[in-house]
């Protein structure tokens, strides 16, 4: 096919079979049980859009838009469709997505399939509450139209549910009318964490849009200063879409990790001065570098070296935040590891429709460090340990190593996926996670299941 099938991590790479997706659903009715997993752009950072010994369901072959009305702002796309392409579309009309994540690359079945958040989520929760429905097929009894008003139980399964539950083929989304593309955002620095939490409530209030990047190498534990971002889409009318070229590329995986804690620190006070210099002053920019300032750099995953690397996120109760997030800041450092993107994020009350969706009331904190091996993972441990400690939870979404038991304590309730997911369908993940839990005499239904896919995987 010509792409790339690894997760963006990169810590386990190699070739893996994959199938176009138009002929992965002709033969559906008749696949192997846990033989399939669908594959949208691969902008996750772990093994959850792996299936080695399987094969991958490619959809980026399924790229149609399908209808939009410029009224409403309802449209509708095969899940193939990448959200630039949907921005492009739409943005003439003055439409813009809901909710993004922190890169235009990701496909409208991968939104749904990880319910992707983004720095909104205080005013419109995640991408499944804009799904007004989506087409799934499964092998077991074919396509059905999941309305997202009536939320059964198996819509509220598949958003989120990391495409276990059947092949997501089209989603119909509503958008958000906005006034610009560009967006006012506004430069607030804190001297330490303490001063963030203080701004953090009343920022979210204010704006459309919030977010905290931490100095993660300076400071320890509460003295972490950073600044916070906050915006509004601007009133300029300015509805141009631009191109998405990158201005940067890292052409070849570097031989070595080149987000040391010396590089970072030089980073970390040029990337601090550039705010700075903007603190207290309300500026118009172009919403591709507020939302998707990596987008420019082509590969910017290569940076971490030949191993890749691991990114951990985290959402702690309002009631622990203050307490667990300048934990987890010491253990990194004393740790020894720098955490290139350390940001900081606060979740609203809106509830999401996916029964396994990350997001719940708190703060969120997301972590990234190059993959040195066993000193990287004794530290992952700490921080789930933190974490579940702290009355929180760990994304599924970004990780690539957290034990079954740490899955089970951030989303008890597994097993109705597992009950829900498509026969045919399994992950790397939910091997590693969800079927090696013990699931006791409490289901004959969830075990037996467990034990088909099981056998089907070895």
């Amino acid at each position: 096919m010509g792409y790339s099938h690894d997760s963006f991590g990169r810590v386990r790479r190699g070739r893996r079979v994959a199938l176009d997706a138009r002929a992965a659903l002709a033969g559906l009715a008749s696949a192997g049980q846990g033989s399939l997993l669908p594959f949208g752009n691969g902008r996750s950072y772990g093994d959850s859009c792996h299936l080695d010994g399987g094969s991958l369901v490619d959809f980026r072959g399924m790229k149609r838009i399908l209808a939009f009305d410029p009224e409403t702002g309802v449209l509708e796309a095969e899940a193939g469709v990448m959200l630039h392409a949907v921005i492009d579309a739409v943005a003439r009309y003055g439409w813009f997505l809901p909710v993004t994540p922190g890169t235009q690359h990701v496909t409208l079945g991968g939104a749904v399939a990880n319910d992707v958040h983004g720095k909104n989520h205080h005013r419109r929760g995640t991408f499944g509450n804009h799904v007004i429905g989506l087409e799934l097929v499964r092998s077991d009894v074919g396509a059905k139209w999941l309305d997202g008003r009536e939320r059964g139980a198996l819509f509220r399964a598949t958003v989120g549910g990391m495409g276990l539950t059947g092949l997501i083929t089209r989603v119909r989304l509503r958008l958000m009318k906005v006034s610009s593309l560009d967006v006012a955002e506004t430069v607030t620095p804190f001297r330490n964490l303490v001063g963030y939490f203080d701004l953090a409530e009343a920022a979210d209030e204010d704006n459309e849009y919030s977010v905290a990047w931490l100095d993660q190498l300076g400071g320890r534990g509460s003295d972490t200063h950073g600044v916070l971002l906050t915006a509004n889409h601007a009133g300029n009318g300015r509805f141009l879409s631009g191109k998405h070229d990158v201005r940067l590329s890292v052409p070849f995986d570097l031989p070595f990790n080149a987000l040391n804690p010396a590089s970072l620190r030089i980073f970390n006070a040029v990337f601090h001065r550039a705010k700075l210099r903007k603190a207290g002053k309300t500026t118009i920019s172009g919403y591709q570098g507020f939302f998707y300032p990596l987008d420019a750099i082509g590969n910017w995953n290569r940076l971490y070296g030949p191993k890749g690397l691991f990114q951990h996120q985290s959402v702690l109760p309002f009631e622990t935040a203050r307490r667990a997030v300048p934990a987890l800041l010491e253990a990194s450092r004393n740790a020894g590891e720098a955490s290139f993107l350390t940001v900081l994020k606060r979740f609203g009350s809106m509830p999401s429709p996916g029964l396994m969706s990350f997001p719940t009331p708190g703060y969120t904190l997301t972590l990234d460090f190059p993959n040195r091996g066993e000193r990287t993972l004794r530290l992952l441990d700490e921080l789930d340990r933190i974490t579940i400690a702290s009355g929180g939870r760990v994304n599924p979404y970004k990780d690539a190593r957290m034990s079954a038991a740490t899955f089970a304590a951030s989303f008890p309730h597994w097993r109705q996926l597992e009950r829900l997911r498509d026969p045919a369908i399994l992950s790397d993940f939910w091997k590693r996670t969800a079927l090696a839990l013990d699931c006791g005499g409490n289901d004959d239904a969830i075990e037996g299941e467990s034990r088909r896919a099981k056998a089907a995987a070895n």
